[in-house]
């Protein structure tokens, strides 16, 4: 299965953010970049996570450190949600059996 990636200077340039930004980013593990050849790059499904990180840091001037406990709590909550809706889906089924 072959992966889609974006070279980074690429994403960078297009999104104007620094390459440092990006590195500080991988470094404490908020994402995750692919180096073939010297060069390093992004993999696709990183995009939307990435992009919701550059818009953090430039709209509301949220540090990396910031950052990785914002993108913690979302994904806490995005994992409640799902078993919110899981226990939903179970409760109605059980329901609208009787």
């Amino acid at each position: 299965m072959e992966t889609d990636v974006i070279l980074l200077n690429e994403f960078c340039s297009t999104h104007q953010v620094e390459i440092s930004f990006i590195r500080t980013l991988e470094e404490n593990g908020m994402i995750e970049t692919v180096t073939v050849d010297q060069s390093k790059y992004i993999n696709t499904n990183e995009l939307p996570k990435l992009e919701r990180i550059i818009r953090l840091h430039r709209e509301l001037n949220i540090n990396p450190e910031g950052i990785d406990v914002i993108n913690e709590l979302l994904n806490r909550l995005d994992s409640m949600q799902q078993q919110m809706n899981e226990m939903k889906n179970r409760l109605d089924f059980y329901t609208k059996g009787n």
